[in-house]
């Protein structure tokens, strides 16, 4: 099966440019997200489309987030990505002339409607602040011998 990530990666480099006092490369940004710089470059042009991030040009350029981390939640992310398909599940065909089938389709339908709703509800109740504080509570936890790295191993 066929794991979209992208949502996951995009909150992953978002705190660590919430981290940085400079702007981080497309390169940077990709080692961060396991990618590569033109992935990163595509994702976060969507993402400056609805300002939540921007880029600076030239020599100490790269990308920043614009946005207050306390006003965009997992939702808004999720929406900027295009709001991917949550489910791997679908229906065997989308208009069958088979009854029984039309049933299960309803019947699937139905559960993964109120499922996905629930789960972007779920979303729109976590801030991008929330993440940096569970982070930062992480971080203070750990010990990180000869300065240590936030990511982590």
């Amino acid at each position: 099966m066929i794991c979209d990530s992208r949502l996951s990666a995009v909150l992953h480099a978002l705190l660590h440019m919430a981290q940085q006092d400079e702007p981080m490369t497309s390169e940077a940004l990709a080692r961060c997200m396991g990618t590569h710089a033109v992935v990163v470059r595509r994702t976060m042009a969507g993402l400056r489309e609805m300002g939540l991030v921007r880029s600076e040009k030239g020599h100490g350029g790269g990308w920043r987030l614009a946005c207050d981390l306390e006003a965009v939640t997992l939702r808004d992310i999720y929406a900027a990505l295009g709001a991917p398909r949550v489910f791997a599940i679908g229906h065997k065909t989308e208009q069958p002339a088979c009854l029984v089938e039309q049933a299960v389709n309803d019947a699937l339908g139905d559960a993964l409607r109120k499922a996905e709703e629930l789960l972007v509800q779920r979303l729109g109740e976590v801030t991008l602040a929330t993440l940096s504080a569970d982070f930062h509570r992480r971080l203070a936890g750990r010990s990180c011998p000869n300065g240590g790295s936030s990511h982590a191993a």
